[in-house]
């Protein structure tokens, strides 16, 4: 039976990944009615009313506005677009929902990287987490430092929670937008050498938050680490950039810092906070910080995971480049 509260979605007019949105639309088809916490009232939010939900237009950082739109709601999915005032946004979320009362479950989109962000990992002499990580980092970047204290306020507020720590989307701005300039010559170009990568597609992760959502308690107090099916290298990439352009296109190995600087400084100098984040997740990748595949993802979903062709397929400015 859907359930007739409201269910709060954060970022619902979120462009990266779009999880909250599609989940949205993923919900309001099921028939559960959801309340869509969005920054601006503009096209977006207008989408989302013609959608069937309810636009509650509000600042994540005001304690009134968040308790606002928590009322009615006893579920919440949370999340929030790169930034630097993450964790307290979190915060704000979570103290509101106590005070509120009632609440059956809180899903926190999370990272994978929380996975091996152990406490003993993260106190370890720099020498040993450089180790750890790959060799080119010692450190995790503020926006995955912001995740690791959301989940421990999380646990610590006593809400009922689940982390759904997500592994690189293939909607990620590194394997989309950023790589756009070199593919459209043919090239795609990338800095991580002959390491493999399982990147996720964000609809599998809104279908598998949707399904929490509805039926939070077999969930309740767990956290998911989720990659996708397909552990390839960046030549087996570069085979499915093609199918989806239609064209020829050949992996071209980039120097880490010199990729970093070339394409993420230049294109996020105004945004230093998520520049540093895709700057470290990229040393992180090239030093072999991910490791593996596992098959949680299909045993939640009950299906086979998307492809990364498959999502490539259906990203708007791949599509974009395909037709031009």
């Amino acid at each position: 039976m859907p359930e007739r509260n409201p269910i709060l979605i954060t970022g619902a007019a979120g462009e990266i990944g779009g999880v909250s949105r599609t989940m949205v639309e993923m919900l309001l088809e099921r028939g559960h009615p959801v309340r869509a916490f969005v920054r601006r009232d503009d096209e977006r939010a207008h989408a989302l009313r013609q959608a069937g939900a309810e636009v509650f237009v509000g600042d994540l950082l005001n304690i009134a506005d968040v308790t606002a739109a928590l009322q009615g709601c006893r579920r919440i999915y949370f999340s929030m677009s790169l930034s630097p005032y993450y964790t307290d946004a979190v915060s704000l979320m979570a103290a509101a929902a106590r005070a509120h009362g009632g609440i059956e479950v809180f899903v926190n989109i999370s990272e994978f990287e929380q996975s091996f962000m152990t406490f003993e990992k993260m106190t370890a002499p720099d020498e040993e987490r450089r180790s750890w990580l790959g060799g080119l980092i010692a450190d995790w970047s503020p926006q995955q430092r912001a995740h690791w204290v959301a989940e421990q306020v999380l646990d610590w507020s006593g809400i009922p929670t689940v982390n759904v720590r997500a592994a690189m989307f293939v909607e990620n701005p590194i394997l989309t937008w950023l790589a756009l300039g070199p593919l459209s010559n043919g090239e795609l170009r990338l800095p991580f050498g002959r390491r493999r990568l399982a990147p996720i597609a964000s609809y599998d992760v809104a279908e598998l938050c949707a399904k929490i959502l509805v039926d939070p308690a077999p969930h309740i107090s767990k956290s998911y680490e989720l990659n996708g099916p397909e552990l390839k290298d960046m030549h087996g990439f570069a085979e499915d950039y093609g199918a989806a352009l239609g064209r020829q296109v050949t992996y071209v190995a980039e120097e880490v810092e010199t990729w970093n600087e070339t394409f993420v400084d230049s294109a996020l100098a105004d945004l230093p906070h998520t520049a540093e984040h895709l700057k470290t997740l990229t040393r992180l990748v090239a030093g072999g910080g991910y490791r593996g595949v596992t098959d949680q993802l299909e045993t939640l979903l009950g299906r086979p995971p998307k492809t990364v062709l498959w999502a490539l397929e259906n990203h708007p400015r791949i599509r974009k480049l395909a037709s031009a």
